[in-house]
Protein backbone atom coordinates (compact mmCIF):
# COMPACT_ATOMS: atom_id res chain seq x y z
CA UNK A 1 0.00 0.00 0.00
CA UNK A 2 0.96 3.63 -0.77
CA UNK A 3 2.39 5.87 1.86
CA UNK A 4 -0.56 9.01 2.99
CA UNK A 5 0.55 11.99 4.19
CA UNK A 6 -1.63 15.13 5.30
CA UNK A 7 -1.18 18.08 7.22
CA UNK A 8 -3.21 19.49 10.39
CA UNK A 9 -4.00 22.97 11.46
CA UNK A 10 -0.68 24.21 10.03
CA UNK A 11 1.22 21.47 11.77
CA UNK A 12 2.69 18.66 9.39
CA UNK A 13 1.78 15.15 10.29
CA UNK A 14 3.35 12.02 8.63
CA UNK A 15 1.76 8.60 8.92
CA UNK A 16 1.84 5.59 6.93
CA UNK A 17 -1.56 4.04 6.96
CA UNK A 18 -2.76 0.89 5.15
CA UNK A 19 -6.03 1.81 3.15
CA UNK A 20 -8.25 -0.32 1.14
CA UNK A 21 -10.58 2.07 -0.72
CA UNK A 22 -13.94 1.04 -1.12
CA UNK A 23 -14.42 2.53 -4.79
CA UNK A 24 -17.00 0.73 -5.71
CA UNK A 25 -19.10 0.83 -2.68
CA UNK A 26 -23.02 0.29 -3.54
CA UNK A 27 -24.66 1.92 -0.67
CA UNK A 28 -27.84 3.11 -1.34
CA UNK A 29 -29.09 6.75 -0.92
CA UNK A 30 -31.06 8.98 -1.94
CA UNK A 31 -31.00 12.57 -3.81
CA UNK A 32 -31.85 15.05 -1.65
CA UNK A 33 -33.39 16.95 -5.13
CA UNK A 34 -35.30 14.41 -6.57
CA UNK A 35 -36.03 11.73 -3.54
CA UNK A 36 -34.39 8.40 -6.32
CA UNK A 37 -32.37 6.21 -5.13
CA UNK A 38 -28.62 6.67 -5.93
CA UNK A 39 -26.72 3.13 -6.91
CA UNK A 40 -30.21 1.10 -7.46
CA UNK A 41 -30.89 -0.67 -11.18
CA UNK A 42 -34.55 -0.04 -10.16
CA UNK A 43 -34.44 3.74 -10.09
CA UNK A 44 -32.22 4.38 -13.16
CA UNK A 45 -28.91 3.42 -11.73
CA UNK A 46 -27.29 6.74 -11.26
CA UNK A 47 -24.06 5.73 -9.64
CA UNK A 48 -22.77 8.12 -6.27
CA UNK A 49 -19.60 6.79 -4.70
CA UNK A 50 -17.82 7.62 -1.50
CA UNK A 51 -15.34 8.70 -1.75
CA UNK A 52 -12.49 8.33 1.26
CA UNK A 53 -9.91 11.28 0.06
CA UNK A 54 -7.47 11.02 -2.51
CA UNK A 55 -4.61 8.55 -2.01
CA UNK A 56 -1.19 9.54 -2.27
CA UNK A 57 0.64 8.12 -5.22
CA UNK A 58 3.95 6.79 -4.95
CA UNK A 59 6.84 8.87 -3.94
CA UNK A 60 4.97 12.31 -2.93
CA UNK A 61 3.90 14.17 -0.04
CA UNK A 62 1.59 16.25 0.60
CA UNK A 63 1.87 20.25 0.58
CA UNK A 64 -1.17 22.52 2.06
CA UNK A 65 -1.46 25.37 0.53
CA UNK A 66 -1.98 28.48 1.69
CA UNK A 67 -1.10 32.24 1.40
CA UNK A 68 2.25 33.60 0.97
CA UNK A 69 4.53 36.32 -0.44
CA UNK A 70 5.77 34.87 -3.63
CA UNK A 71 8.98 36.92 -5.29
CA UNK A 72 12.77 37.87 -4.09
CA UNK A 73 12.39 39.84 -0.48
CA UNK A 74 15.99 39.73 0.00
CA UNK A 75 18.95 41.74 -1.47
CA UNK A 76 18.59 41.54 -5.79
CA UNK A 77 22.25 41.17 -6.34
CA UNK A 78 21.82 40.37 -10.14
CA UNK A 79 19.10 43.70 -10.38
CA UNK A 80 17.00 41.55 -12.67
CA UNK A 81 14.05 42.87 -10.84
CA UNK A 82 11.72 39.98 -12.54
CA UNK A 83 10.73 38.73 -9.38
CA UNK A 84 8.62 41.61 -7.59
CA UNK A 85 6.97 40.15 -4.36
CA UNK A 86 3.34 39.91 -4.48
CA UNK A 87 1.00 37.94 -1.96
CA UNK A 88 -1.01 34.63 -3.50
CA UNK A 89 -2.42 31.55 -2.24
CA UNK A 90 -1.81 28.29 -3.80
CA UNK A 91 -4.08 25.29 -3.76
CA UNK A 92 -3.43 22.15 -1.67
CA UNK A 93 -0.85 19.66 -4.27
CA UNK A 94 1.48 16.91 -3.85
CA UNK A 95 5.41 16.91 -5.05
CA UNK A 96 7.85 14.63 -5.17
CA UNK A 97 10.03 14.20 -2.09
CA UNK A 98 13.04 13.87 -4.00
CA UNK A 99 13.98 14.88 -7.17
CA UNK A 100 13.81 11.98 -10.12
CA UNK A 101 16.87 9.95 -9.74
CA UNK A 102 18.75 8.02 -12.31
CA UNK A 103 17.20 4.67 -11.76
CA UNK A 104 13.93 6.36 -11.69
CA UNK A 105 14.17 7.59 -15.15
CA UNK A 106 16.23 4.53 -16.62
CA UNK A 107 13.34 2.69 -15.57
CA UNK A 108 11.06 5.01 -18.10
CA UNK A 109 13.60 4.38 -20.71
CA UNK A 110 13.44 0.49 -20.10
CA UNK A 111 9.77 0.86 -20.56
CA UNK A 112 9.95 2.89 -23.69
CA UNK A 113 12.25 0.10 -25.47
CA UNK A 114 10.19 -2.73 -24.43
CA UNK A 115 7.57 -0.95 -25.77
CA UNK A 116 8.29 1.48 -28.75
CA UNK A 117 12.02 0.15 -29.30
CA UNK A 118 10.94 -2.18 -32.29
CA UNK A 119 8.85 0.37 -34.38
CA UNK A 120 9.62 3.52 -32.70
CA UNK A 121 12.78 3.55 -32.25
CA UNK A 122 13.26 7.32 -32.14
CA UNK A 123 10.74 7.63 -29.61
CA UNK A 124 13.83 6.28 -27.04
CA UNK A 125 16.32 8.08 -28.77
CA UNK A 126 14.50 11.45 -27.81
CA UNK A 127 14.14 10.28 -24.04
CA UNK A 128 17.39 9.65 -23.61
CA UNK A 129 19.25 12.16 -21.23
CA UNK A 130 21.75 14.17 -22.68
CA UNK A 131 25.19 12.58 -20.75
CA UNK A 132 27.17 14.89 -23.14
CA UNK A 133 26.24 18.13 -20.82
CA UNK A 134 29.03 16.95 -18.20
CA UNK A 135 32.12 18.10 -20.78
CA UNK A 136 33.88 21.07 -20.06
CA UNK A 137 36.46 22.95 -22.32
CA UNK A 138 38.43 23.34 -19.22
CA UNK A 139 37.93 20.45 -16.93
CA UNK A 140 38.07 16.68 -17.25
CA UNK A 141 34.96 15.52 -16.82
CA UNK A 142 34.88 12.64 -19.02
CA UNK A 143 34.23 10.07 -16.50
CA UNK A 144 30.52 11.35 -15.81
CA UNK A 145 29.81 11.29 -19.33
CA UNK A 146 30.44 7.55 -19.35
CA UNK A 147 29.38 6.77 -15.85
CA UNK A 148 27.07 9.17 -14.02
CA UNK A 149 23.46 7.81 -15.83
CA UNK A 150 24.08 4.56 -16.15
CA UNK A 151 26.65 3.16 -13.18
CA UNK A 152 24.98 1.62 -10.26
CA UNK A 153 26.74 3.52 -7.79
CA UNK A 154 24.98 6.92 -9.46
CA UNK A 155 21.61 5.29 -9.01
CA UNK A 156 19.95 7.63 -6.31
CA UNK A 157 21.61 10.58 -7.82
CA UNK A 158 19.15 13.06 -9.73
CA UNK A 159 19.36 12.57 -13.09
CA UNK A 160 20.41 15.58 -15.68
CA UNK A 161 21.01 16.38 -19.12
CA UNK A 162 17.00 16.25 -19.28
CA UNK A 163 15.07 19.23 -21.04
CA UNK A 164 11.98 20.50 -20.18
CA UNK A 165 10.32 18.75 -22.93
CA UNK A 166 11.70 15.29 -21.73
CA UNK A 167 10.78 16.03 -18.00
CA UNK A 168 7.33 16.57 -19.39
CA UNK A 169 7.50 13.46 -21.10
CA UNK A 170 8.25 11.92 -18.11
CA UNK A 171 5.29 13.52 -15.85
CA UNK A 172 3.10 11.87 -18.26
CA UNK A 173 4.36 8.03 -18.71
CA UNK A 174 4.39 8.28 -14.82
CA UNK A 175 0.57 9.01 -14.88
CA UNK A 176 -0.15 6.10 -16.95
CA UNK A 177 2.31 3.54 -15.24
CA UNK A 178 0.83 4.70 -11.25
CA UNK A 179 -2.56 4.77 -12.77
CA UNK A 180 -2.13 1.23 -14.50
CA UNK A 181 -0.51 -0.03 -11.34
CA UNK A 182 -3.68 1.17 -9.56
CA UNK A 183 -6.20 -0.48 -11.86
CA UNK A 184 -4.53 -3.81 -11.91
CA UNK A 185 -4.36 -3.58 -7.82
CA UNK A 186 -8.40 -3.49 -7.82
CA UNK A 187 -8.56 -6.19 -9.73
CA UNK A 188 -9.57 -3.91 -12.89
CA UNK A 189 -7.27 -5.34 -15.55
CA UNK A 190 -4.68 -8.11 -15.68
CA UNK A 191 -0.89 -7.67 -15.07
CA UNK A 192 0.70 -7.03 -19.05
CA UNK A 193 3.97 -6.45 -19.14
CA UNK A 194 3.89 -7.16 -22.90
CA UNK A 195 2.49 -4.06 -24.32
CA UNK A 196 3.21 -3.16 -27.61
CA UNK A 197 2.82 -0.02 -29.58
CA UNK A 198 -0.04 1.71 -29.10
CA UNK A 199 -1.56 -1.37 -26.99
CA UNK A 200 -0.44 0.29 -23.88
CA UNK A 201 -2.37 1.69 -21.09
CA UNK A 202 -3.20 5.31 -21.44
CA UNK A 203 -5.11 7.02 -19.08
CA UNK A 204 -6.96 9.26 -21.49
CA UNK A 205 -7.33 6.76 -24.03
CA UNK A 206 -9.28 4.30 -21.47
CA UNK A 207 -11.32 6.89 -20.29
CA UNK A 208 -13.37 7.75 -23.88
CA UNK A 209 -12.70 3.95 -24.86
CA UNK A 210 -9.84 3.74 -26.85
CA UNK A 211 -8.09 1.00 -25.00
CA UNK A 212 -9.08 -2.34 -24.17
CA UNK A 213 -6.15 -4.12 -22.80
CA UNK A 214 -6.22 -7.36 -20.95
CA UNK A 215 -9.59 -6.99 -18.45
CA UNK A 216 -9.43 -8.95 -15.74
CA UNK A 217 -13.02 -7.37 -14.31
CA UNK A 218 -14.95 -4.78 -15.40
CA UNK A 219 -17.07 -2.88 -13.20
CA UNK A 220 -20.77 -3.84 -12.39
CA UNK A 221 -23.07 -1.20 -14.35
CA UNK A 222 -26.31 -0.56 -12.73
CA UNK A 223 -27.66 1.26 -15.86
CA UNK A 224 -30.92 -1.11 -16.57
CA UNK A 225 -30.37 -0.45 -20.17
CA UNK A 226 -26.74 -1.33 -20.19
CA UNK A 227 -24.71 -4.48 -20.57
CA UNK A 228 -24.19 -5.67 -16.95
CA UNK A 229 -20.85 -4.42 -16.92
CA UNK A 230 -18.63 -1.05 -17.57
CA UNK A 231 -15.21 0.71 -17.65
CA UNK A 232 -13.74 2.47 -14.93
CA UNK A 233 -14.96 5.82 -14.92
CA UNK A 234 -13.61 9.70 -13.71
CA UNK A 235 -16.79 9.27 -10.93
CA UNK A 236 -15.39 6.23 -9.59
CA UNK A 237 -12.43 8.32 -7.99
CA UNK A 238 -9.70 5.23 -8.51
CA UNK A 239 -7.39 6.80 -10.92
CA UNK A 240 -5.08 9.71 -9.87
CA UNK A 241 -4.71 12.87 -11.29
CA UNK A 242 -1.67 13.95 -13.53
CA UNK A 243 1.86 13.76 -12.57
CA UNK A 244 3.24 17.19 -13.93
CA UNK A 245 6.26 19.37 -13.20
CA UNK A 246 5.16 22.13 -10.46
CA UNK A 247 4.18 25.34 -11.28
CA UNK A 248 6.64 28.07 -10.25
CA UNK A 249 4.19 29.40 -7.65
CA UNK A 250 3.97 25.82 -6.32
CA UNK A 251 7.69 25.11 -6.26
CA UNK A 252 8.80 28.14 -4.45
CA UNK A 253 5.73 27.69 -2.27
CA UNK A 254 7.00 24.20 -1.34
CA UNK A 255 10.64 25.18 -0.85
CA UNK A 256 10.05 27.94 1.53
CA UNK A 257 7.71 25.69 3.98
CA UNK A 258 6.40 28.07 5.48
CA UNK A 259 4.22 25.74 7.63
CA UNK A 260 6.90 25.39 9.75
CA UNK A 261 6.66 29.41 10.98
CA UNK A 262 3.13 28.41 12.10
CA UNK A 263 3.07 25.69 14.68
CA UNK A 264 0.49 26.54 16.98
CA UNK A 265 -3.58 26.60 16.61
CA UNK A 266 -4.64 29.24 13.64
CA UNK A 267 -1.67 31.48 13.62
CA UNK A 268 -1.46 33.33 10.47
CA UNK A 269 2.12 33.86 10.53
CA UNK A 270 2.58 34.78 6.43
CA UNK A 271 4.61 37.93 6.79
CA UNK A 272 7.35 35.82 8.50
CA UNK A 273 9.74 35.11 5.51
CA UNK A 274 12.89 32.48 5.02
CA UNK A 275 15.93 33.24 2.86
CA UNK A 276 16.48 29.31 2.93
CA UNK A 277 14.40 25.93 2.70
CA UNK A 278 15.13 26.19 6.15
CA UNK A 279 13.94 28.44 9.64
CA UNK A 280 17.13 30.25 9.63
CA UNK A 281 20.08 32.26 7.84
CA UNK A 282 23.19 30.14 8.53
CA UNK A 283 24.38 27.70 5.60
CA UNK A 284 24.95 25.25 8.47
CA UNK A 285 22.97 23.16 11.17
CA UNK A 286 23.30 25.26 14.31
CA UNK A 287 21.82 22.64 16.65
CA UNK A 288 24.34 21.22 18.95
CA UNK A 289 25.10 17.29 18.28
CA UNK A 290 27.36 15.77 15.51
CA UNK A 291 25.44 17.55 12.83
CA UNK A 292 26.51 20.63 14.12
CA UNK A 293 28.27 22.26 11.96
CA UNK A 294 27.79 20.63 8.51
CA UNK A 295 26.30 21.99 5.60
CA UNK A 296 22.25 22.09 4.95
CA UNK A 297 22.54 22.05 1.17
CA UNK A 298 25.03 20.98 -1.63
CA UNK A 299 26.46 24.03 -3.19
CA UNK A 300 29.57 26.09 -3.87
CA UNK A 301 30.40 27.70 -1.08
CA UNK A 302 33.35 29.82 -3.32
CA UNK A 303 35.47 29.81 -6.50
CA UNK A 304 37.12 26.12 -6.17
CA UNK A 305 35.23 25.42 -3.24
CA UNK A 306 32.80 22.78 -3.72
CA UNK A 307 33.14 20.48 -1.30
CA UNK A 308 35.65 21.79 1.28
CA UNK A 309 38.46 20.25 2.58
CA UNK A 310 40.15 16.42 3.06
CA UNK A 311 38.64 15.38 6.55
CA UNK A 312 36.37 17.89 6.91
CA UNK A 313 34.35 17.77 3.77
CA UNK A 314 31.65 20.52 4.18
CA UNK A 315 28.69 19.15 2.03
CA UNK A 316 30.71 16.29 1.38
CA UNK A 317 29.46 16.41 -2.59
CA UNK A 318 31.84 17.22 -5.28
CA UNK A 319 28.87 17.50 -7.92
CA UNK A 320 25.57 16.14 -7.03
CA UNK A 321 24.49 14.15 -4.21
CA UNK A 322 22.21 11.04 -3.32
CA UNK A 323 18.34 12.40 -3.62
CA UNK A 324 17.55 12.22 -0.10
CA UNK A 325 20.83 14.07 1.43
CA UNK A 326 20.98 16.80 3.88
CA UNK A 327 17.35 17.22 5.81
CA UNK A 328 14.34 17.73 4.55
CA UNK A 329 12.18 21.04 4.72
CA UNK A 330 8.80 21.26 7.03
CA UNK A 331 6.89 19.30 3.97
CA UNK A 332 8.67 16.59 4.15
CA UNK A 333 11.24 17.58 0.49
CA UNK A 334 14.35 16.80 0.25
CA UNK A 335 16.88 19.08 -1.63
CA UNK A 336 14.47 21.99 -2.11
CA UNK A 337 17.91 24.51 -2.49
CA UNK A 338 21.16 22.57 -3.68
CA UNK A 339 22.22 19.56 -5.67
CA UNK A 340 20.11 20.42 -8.96
CA UNK A 341 18.14 23.21 -10.11
CA UNK A 342 14.65 22.13 -10.90
CA UNK A 343 12.20 22.40 -13.96
CA UNK A 344 8.80 23.94 -13.34
CA UNK A 345 6.31 24.72 -15.46
CA UNK A 346 6.25 28.19 -16.12
CA UNK A 347 6.90 30.06 -19.16
CA UNK A 348 9.29 33.00 -18.78
CA UNK A 349 8.53 36.33 -18.25
CA UNK A 350 10.02 39.60 -16.53
CA UNK A 351 6.57 40.80 -15.19
CA UNK A 352 4.76 37.62 -15.10
CA UNK A 353 3.34 38.17 -11.82
CA UNK A 354 2.56 41.74 -11.74
CA UNK A 355 -0.43 41.52 -12.98
CA UNK A 356 -1.07 37.39 -12.40
CA UNK A 357 -3.85 35.82 -10.63
CA UNK A 358 -3.84 35.86 -6.73
CA UNK A 359 -4.44 31.81 -6.93
CA UNK A 360 -2.82 30.04 -7.87
CA UNK A 361 -0.28 32.09 -11.05
CA UNK A 362 0.98 30.46 -13.63
CA UNK A 363 1.85 31.40 -17.40
CA UNK A 364 1.78 28.91 -19.90
CA UNK A 365 -1.58 27.85 -20.63
CA UNK A 366 -2.11 26.83 -23.74
CA UNK A 367 -6.09 25.37 -23.70
CA UNK A 368 -6.70 21.89 -25.74
CA UNK A 369 -9.69 19.53 -25.93
CA UNK A 370 -10.32 16.37 -27.59
CA UNK A 371 -10.17 15.87 -31.03
CA UNK A 372 -13.63 15.40 -32.24
CA UNK A 373 -15.01 14.34 -35.29
CA UNK A 374 -17.87 15.31 -37.33
CA UNK A 375 -20.51 13.13 -35.68
CA UNK A 376 -18.69 13.93 -32.35
CA UNK A 377 -16.84 10.98 -31.64
CA UNK A 378 -12.96 10.54 -30.11
CA UNK A 379 -10.55 10.25 -32.90
CA UNK A 380 -8.59 7.47 -32.97
CA UNK A 381 -5.73 7.08 -30.74
CA UNK A 382 -2.01 7.78 -32.03
CA UNK A 383 0.14 5.52 -32.89
CA UNK A 384 1.86 5.79 -29.88
CA UNK A 385 -1.43 5.04 -27.48
CA UNK A 386 -2.18 8.78 -26.90
CA UNK A 387 -5.62 10.76 -27.12
CA UNK A 388 -4.83 13.07 -29.75
CA UNK A 389 -6.12 16.59 -28.90
CA UNK A 390 -6.26 19.89 -30.53
CA UNK A 391 -6.23 24.00 -29.03
CA UNK A 392 -9.83 25.15 -28.30
CA UNK A 393 -10.65 27.74 -31.71
CA UNK A 394 -10.96 31.23 -31.19
CA UNK A 395 -14.99 30.54 -32.70
CA UNK A 396 -15.47 28.58 -29.57
CA UNK A 397 -14.11 31.20 -27.02
CA UNK A 398 -15.42 34.39 -28.79
CA UNK A 399 -18.05 34.82 -25.97
CA UNK A 400 -16.41 33.28 -23.21
CA UNK A 401 -15.67 35.82 -20.00
CA UNK A 402 -12.94 34.04 -18.80
CA UNK A 403 -10.48 33.37 -21.75
CA UNK A 404 -10.97 34.19 -25.67
CA UNK A 405 -8.34 32.18 -27.35
CA UNK A 406 -6.28 29.12 -26.62
CA UNK A 407 -2.90 30.11 -26.59
CA UNK A 408 -2.51 32.93 -23.89
CA UNK A 409 1.11 32.65 -22.58
CA UNK A 410 1.56 36.25 -23.61
CA UNK A 411 -1.57 37.91 -21.69
CA UNK A 412 -0.30 40.61 -20.28
CA UNK A 413 3.22 40.10 -20.31
CA UNK A 414 4.18 43.90 -19.81
CA UNK A 415 5.50 43.74 -23.94
CA UNK A 416 3.52 45.73 -26.41
CA UNK A 417 4.43 43.54 -28.69
CA UNK A 418 3.41 40.00 -27.41
CA UNK A 419 1.97 38.85 -30.80
CA UNK A 420 5.52 38.84 -32.28
CA UNK A 421 6.80 35.60 -32.75
CA UNK A 422 10.86 36.43 -31.19
CA UNK A 423 13.54 34.20 -32.42
CA UNK A 424 15.64 32.79 -28.85
CA UNK A 425 18.79 34.14 -28.83
CA UNK A 426 18.56 36.45 -32.07
CA UNK A 427 16.38 39.26 -31.34
CA UNK A 428 15.64 38.40 -27.73
CA UNK A 429 16.43 35.53 -25.18
CA UNK A 430 13.08 35.32 -24.17
CA UNK A 431 10.31 33.52 -25.99
CA UNK A 432 7.59 31.13 -25.57
CA UNK A 433 9.75 28.17 -25.06
CA UNK A 434 11.98 30.38 -22.44
CA UNK A 435 10.79 28.08 -19.64
CA UNK A 436 11.78 28.48 -15.73
CA UNK A 437 14.18 26.64 -13.55
CA UNK A 438 14.44 27.07 -9.67
CA UNK A 439 16.50 26.55 -6.72
CA UNK A 440 20.37 26.06 -6.71
CA UNK A 441 22.41 23.73 -7.66
CA UNK A 442 26.16 21.82 -6.52
CA UNK A 443 27.71 24.11 -9.00
CA UNK A 444 25.94 27.62 -7.88
CA UNK A 445 26.72 29.92 -4.82
CA UNK A 446 24.36 30.54 -2.17
CA UNK A 447 22.22 33.03 -3.69
CA UNK A 448 20.60 31.28 -6.01
CA UNK A 449 19.34 28.69 -2.96
CA UNK A 450 17.03 31.43 -2.26
CA UNK A 451 13.27 30.07 -3.37
CA UNK A 452 12.26 33.35 -4.66
CA UNK A 453 15.65 33.27 -7.36
CA UNK A 454 14.08 33.18 -11.05
CA UNK A 455 16.26 31.97 -14.02
CA UNK A 456 15.29 30.64 -17.32
CA UNK A 457 16.54 28.51 -20.03
CA UNK A 458 15.13 27.13 -23.80
CA UNK A 459 12.61 24.29 -23.27
CA UNK A 460 14.61 22.12 -25.72
CA UNK A 461 18.48 22.42 -23.91
CA UNK A 462 19.68 20.49 -20.89
CA UNK A 463 22.63 21.06 -18.48
CA UNK A 464 24.54 19.02 -15.80
CA UNK A 465 23.04 21.10 -13.06
CA UNK A 466 19.36 21.27 -14.00
CA UNK A 467 16.83 18.21 -12.72
CA UNK A 468 13.20 18.48 -12.06
CA UNK A 469 10.73 16.37 -9.77
CA UNK A 470 7.24 16.16 -10.06
CA UNK A 471 3.49 17.07 -8.74
CA UNK A 472 0.36 16.87 -9.17
CA UNK A 473 -3.01 18.65 -7.97
CA UNK A 474 -4.54 17.34 -4.42
CA UNK A 475 -8.46 17.20 -5.23
CA UNK A 476 -11.29 17.77 -2.32
CA UNK A 477 -10.36 18.57 1.17
CA UNK A 478 -7.09 20.80 0.89
CA UNK A 479 -5.95 19.85 4.72
CA UNK A 480 -5.52 16.18 4.32
CA UNK A 481 -8.64 13.04 4.19
CA UNK A 482 -9.23 13.43 7.51
CA UNK A 483 -10.50 16.91 7.57
CA UNK A 484 -13.05 18.04 5.21
CA UNK A 485 -13.37 21.39 3.90
CA UNK A 486 -14.80 24.52 5.36
CA UNK A 487 -15.94 24.49 8.79
CA UNK A 488 -17.87 21.55 9.82
CA UNK A 489 -20.16 22.10 12.42
CA UNK A 490 -22.14 19.78 14.97
CA UNK A 491 -25.84 20.48 13.25
CA UNK A 492 -26.29 18.02 16.36
CA UNK A 493 -25.02 20.33 19.31
CA UNK A 494 -26.36 22.84 17.66
CA UNK A 495 -29.90 21.95 18.39
CA UNK A 496 -29.16 21.12 21.65
CA UNK A 497 -28.10 24.50 22.51
CA UNK A 498 -31.68 25.45 20.82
Amino acid sequence: MLKRTHISKGMLIVSAITLIFSFTSCKRDKSTTTGWNYNDSKWGGFEVHDFDGQETGPGLALVEGGSFVMGNTEQNVTYDYDNIPKKVTIASFYMDETEVANVHYREYLYWLSRTFGADFPEVVQRALPDTLVWRDELAYNEPYVEYYFRHPAYNNYPVVGVSWVQANDYCAWRTDRVNEMLMVREGILEKNPSQIDEDNFNTRSYLVGQYEGAIKKNLKDLNPNGTGERKVSMEDGILLPEYRLPTEAEWEYAALALVGNNPFKEEELYTDRRIYPWNRDQMRDPKHGGWQGDFLANFKRGNGDLMGVAGGLNDNADITAPVTSFLPNDYGLYNMAGNVSEWVSDVYRPYTFYDASDFNPYRGNVFMKDSLDEEGYHVDKDSLGRLIKVPVSESESANRLNYRRSDVINFLDGDSLSGVEYNYAVSSLIDNKARVYKGGSWADRAYYLAPGVRRFMDENLAVATIGFRCAMIRVGSPSGNDFPAGKQYDVKEKKKKK
